[in-house]
C-alpha cells in the first residue's frame, strides 16, 4: 500500500500558562498573615467553595503590596498571551477582580467557570503540604472544554498525539507555593478535596475587558 501523507493540525487548543514567582517565601509569609487576618474579621461568601473560606472579590483593596505584586504579574503574563483578531500584540486595560481562598481538611471547590472575564488564574500562598505529598489531594482540576463525548462513546480510545491523551477527561495542577497560573475564563475547573491538616491558601483572580476595542486596547509598538 502506498504511503499516504496525513496532514494533522491540532485545533482549538486551550492555553494554560504557569510561572514560579521569585521571592515566594517572603511574599507568601506576608500574604498569609494578611489573608488570615482578613478571614478573622469577615465571614465567607457563598461561591464555588464547599466548606473553607472565600473572601469578597475586593482583595486588591485590602491585600497590600504583596497582593499587588501578584496581580501585576498576572496582568503582565495575560498581556503577553493576548492579541487582537489579526494576531497583533495589544495592551488591554484589564479590569481586575481578585479574592482569597482558604481550604482546610475536607474542603473543596465545585466545578465552575468565570463568565464575563477573559483570563482567570490563581496564585498559591500555602499549598498545605500538597506538593510534597500527593495523597493530600487539593489539586486544581481543569476539564476538557471540547466536552466528554470521547470518554462517553469510546472510553478505551484516545486521539493520537500529545493533545489527544486527555480528550474528554481532565488535567490537574498540583498546588505549589509561589506558583502563578492563568487559563481562559471559559474553562470549567474545580478544586479537589484537600485532605491535609494544615491550610491550603490561594489567591484567585479574573482579568476582563469591557468596552470598545479602540479606547481600551492599545497596540504594542
Amino acid at each position: 500500500m502506498a504511503k499516504i501523507d496525513i496532514n494533522v493540525k491540532g485545533l482549538f487548543a486551550t492555553p494554560v500558562a504557569a510561572i514560579l514567582l521569585p521571592d515566594a517565601a517572603a511574599r507568601n509569609a506576608e500574604l498569609e498573615a494578611v489573608i488570615l487576618g482578613h478571614r478573622a474579621l469577615h465571614p465567607s461568601i457563598g461561591a464555588s467553595n464547599v466548606g473553607g473560606w472565600h473572601s469578597n472579590r475586593d482583595l486588591a483593596s485590602w491585600g497590600g503590596p504583596r497582593a499587588a505584586e501578584v496581580l501585576s504579574m498576572a496582568q503582565s503574563v495575560a498581556t503577553q498571551l493576548t492579541s487582537n483578531r489579526s494576531g497583533e500584540r495589544v495592551r488591554p486595560n484589564w479590569r481586575v477582580e481578585a479574592w482569597a481562598n482558604v481550604n482546610g481538611s475536607g474542603d473543596s471547590n465545585i466545578c465552575h467557570y468565570h463568565p464575563g472575564s477573559f483570563w482567570s488564574g490563581a496564585y498559591y500562598v500555602n499549598d498545605g503540604g500538597c506538593f510534597a505529598d500527593d495523597t493530600l489531594g487539593g489539586e486544581f482540576e481543569m476539564f476538557d472544554p471540547r466536552g466528554p463525548s470521547p470518554m462517553m462513546h469510546a472510553p478505551m480510545l484516545k486521539f493520537a498525539g500529545e493533545d489527544g491523551q486527555s480528550a474528554g477527561s481532565s488535567e490537574t495542577i498540583r498546588p505549589r507555593p509561589g506558583l502563578l497560573f492563568l487559563f481562559p475564563s471559559f474553562l470549567l475547573h474545580s478544586v479537589r478535596p484537600y485532605r491535609g491538616n494544615a491550610l491550603r491558601i490561594s489567591i484567585a483572580f479574573n482579568l476582563g475587558y469591557y468596552g470598545d476595542v479602540p479606547p481600551g486596547v492599545e497596540p504594542v509598538g
